[in-house]
């Protein structure tokens, strides 16, 4: 497709994980100057080939060439040192530390008297790329759209060539995704190769001037990004089926309160107010560190609020949690869900009892082969594939995943359901399946769902509020189409 030598080529790489081949015989050409974008549902093999560049992971066969030179490449500093660099999903930044404490980490050649020197240089990278960020502040005072910029910043202090961005978007507001993408633009004018990873298709089509389609760890498709003609059209090319997320909404008759929050303080939270109804989705929407993890930590009961009221299931919040049993009436599918929401290390059917357990158990005995049928039962419905209960939890794909923590906390059949950024990461089958099972669960729940992706909130919610520093500022229905379209200015504390 290109005649222009490749900065970085990948011939016949392949990696499998016992019985699982997750990179089948792949050759890949990166360009410079060019943003390629790598689509997949999950489980295709896409991070595992990240991995790879990256130095993580060693293939088992096939060959990589740096302009045109072969290079083994044993680890993440080797990559870095070939000029490889990667902005991971969770960004890897020092809260403590200063922005340019951070950019230089690494650099033996600083020194104090030097400070000047470095702050020249990264100062005159921000004015490139148009990445302006204050060096002296902290990571811990910076908006999540200005972490990415002090990460994107470490890599191009680092002088390098391939940069690699898993899922840029997710935690930024609208403006902020603008000002990535300019910034993007600048470092193609610059000639730096760049690989997009998103399950955000108009975005995919917005940034990008060629898009690979990996399925079942195989390369399927190679194309001109202007070749496509629709979001639509491109989830076919990565599914291999018709995939369209416009949902069609059930009308649920709107039932009593399950939630209630009213003048709610914490360390972030100021003030907070709003209601969860049976039979309702009611969206927070904001960007990532506004106080949005306090909030969940208060309604599921990792922390007691500073002040302010907190009724849940009609009960006060010291009440609910001092039966174990009210539990049961409380589901939470957490954002983190290989750390928080599932025990890598232990099998599907264990995981699903981490929350279940009491419907499970008499007395101190667990009925663990009820417990498997359950399980297994649960997660054909589900769709999770592989099926089969006895895998560890670590051997899914991220989809796959999400759909056990889903099948697990529903099966509950909870009134009250916390779902936080429940589509992140996901493919669009994979997100479509999410959404269809949440929205059929306001049948006998309401939802408080947190996320900062706004075509989920709404695609699904009744009622949207915006937390921004900790302030609810704006409550709305979804039929407002006013406040609809105000929704990115509230998200970075604008009140139009």
């Amino acid at each position: 497709m290109n005649k222009e030598k490749a900065f970085v080529s990948l011939k016949n790489i392949s990696k499998s994980f016992g019985r699982l081949i997750a990179n089948n015989n792949i050759s890949l050409d990166i360009f410079r100057g060019k943003v390629l974008a790598i689509l997949g549902e999950n489980g295709a093999g896409k991070s595992t080939l990240m991995n790879i560049l990256s130095g993580n992971i060693r293939p088992d066969r096939g060959k990589i060439y740096i302009n045109g030179r072969e290079q083994d490449i044993v680890s993440p500093r080797h990559s870095a040192e070939l000029g490889i660099g990667m902005v991971h999903q969770h960004f890897k930044l020092i809260p403590e530390f200063s922005v340019m404490e951070n950019i230089i980490l690494g650099d033996n050649s600083y020194s104090l008297i030097d400070k000047k020197r470095f702050i020249s240089k990264i100062e005159k990278l921000q004015s490139i790329y148009g990445l302006e960020v204050d060096p002296d502040k902290r990571i811990k005072e910076l908006s999540m759209g200005e972490r990415q910029r002090v990460e994107l910043l470490k890599l191009l202090y680092k002088n390098a060539d391939l940069l690699i961005l898993d899922e840029p978007t997710t935690v930024l507001t609208p403006i902020e995704i603008e000002n990535l993408f300019n910034s993007l633009k600048n470092m193609k004018k610059e000639g730096k190769a760049i690989i997009f990873i998103s399950h955000k298709l108009e975005e995919v089509l917005k940034i990008s001037d060629e898009i690979v389609i990996l399925r079942k760890g195989k390369i399927i498709d190679r194309v001109r990004t202007k070749e496509i003609r629709s979001p639509e059209s491109l989830a076919k090319k990565m599914v291999g089926k018709e995939v369209l997320l416009d949902l069609k909404k059930e009308e649920i008759p709107k039932g009593p309160c399950v939630l209630k929050l009213k003048g709610v303080f914490g360390k972030q939270l100021k003030d907070v107010s709003l209601d969860v109804r049976l039979g309702e989705i009611h969206a927070l929407v904001g960007v990532a560190g506004n106080g949005q993890r306090e909030l969940i930590d208060i309604i599921y009961g990792f922390k007691k609020p500073c002040k302010g009221q907190v009724n849940i299931l009609e009960s006060t919040w010291e009440f609910f949690f001092k039966k174990k049993e009210n539990l049961l009436g409380l589901s939470y599918i957490p954002e983190d869900r290989t750390n928080m929401a599932c025990c890598m290390d232990m099998s599907l059917w264990e995981n699903f009892l981490l929350t279940t357990r009491k419907i499970f158990s008499k007395g101190i005995i667990i009925k663990n082969k009820r417990a498997k049928e359950i399980s297994r039962e649960y997660l054909k419905e589900y769709n999770v594939v592989p099926l089969d209960i006895n895998l560890m939890a670590r051997q899914l794909s991220g989809g796959n995943l999400q759909k056990v923590v889903v099948a697990r906390e529903l099966y509950k059949d909870p009134r009250l359901i916390i779902a936080e950024q429940p589509s992140q990461g996901l493919d669009i089958a994979a997100t479509k399946e999410v959404w269809q099972y949440l929205l059929k669960a306001r049948k006998h729940a309401g939802t408080l769902l947190v996320t900062g992706d706004l075509k989920e909130a709404l695609t699904l919610a009744d009622v949207i509020s915006v937390i921004f520093k900790g302030q609810i500022i704006a409550n709305f229905e979804t039929s407002n189409k006013q406040e609809i379209e105000n929704i990115g200015a509230y998200m970075a504390g604008i009140r139009p």
